[in-house]
Order: structure tokens, then C-alpha cells, then sequence
């Protein structure tokens, strides 16, 4: 599955929020090192947080076995976010990864 409007990656940073209107932000031409890679950087590590923690609670909820289908629903809705979140990150830092191609080419070049 792709990102909505995915914009081609030249070096560009998926950013871990959103558009007012849902559509994914972009980061141009960074070092990684700016005020907003920064920002990028403190969000997507407090989303990571926040998914372990919500881990930790879905398996106490789904461990005592006592939960209404209200508190079911809610579990699902806050799951379904942070993995939303998360895989977000994932993406991201994915595309930011060196191209595996480029990789082998350069271990095939004699030195």
C-alpha cells in the first residue's frame, strides 16, 4: 500500500503529521539537522512512545478479559491510530534509507 499523493523521494523527509485536510507533509532539501528535522524527530520518537504504551494497555485489556464493547471500540480507534502513526515513521525513515541497488554497485567497484 502507498502513501496518498506520495511525492517522488529526492531526498525529501515524509514529515510524522499531516496536512489540515490529511495529506502527508514533506520536508525538501535537509540536512536532517534543522529546527524542523528536529521537530520531525522529538514527534516521531513521542509516537513510538505512545505506541508501546497503548501496546502495554491493549495486552492489559485483552488479559483481564472484563472489557465492554465501548472500551473494545476505543482500543481499536487509538490501535488504529498510532499504527497509522507509526507506519508513517516507518515510511519515512525508509525512504531515507540508501538504495540497496546503489549499495551493490558501489561494493562491486574496485577500490
Amino acid at each position: 500500500m502507498t502513501e496518498p499523493n506520495r511525492l517522488p523521494m529526492d531526498g525529501g523527509r515524509l514529515l510524522p503529521w499531516t496536512s489540515p485536510d490529511g495529506k502527508p507533509c514533506y520536508l525538501l532539501a535537509s540536512d536532517g539537522t534543522g529546527y524542523v528535522s528536529r521537530m520531525a524527530d522529538q514527534i516521531e520518537a513521542a509516537q513510538i512512545d505512545s505506541a508501546a504504551e497503548l501496546i502495554e494497555e491493549a495486552h492489559h485489556v485483552l488479559r483481564t478479559r472484563t472489557w465492554t464493547p465501548g472500551e473494545i471500540h476505543l482500543l481499536a480507534a487509538d490501535l488504529t491510530a498510532s499504527l497509522t502513526d507509526v507506519r508513517r515513521v516507518a515510511v519515512s525513515r525508509g525512504d531515507r534509507l540508501p538504495d540497496p541497488a546503489s549499495l551493490e554497485a558501489d561494493e562491486m567497484r574496485p577500490t
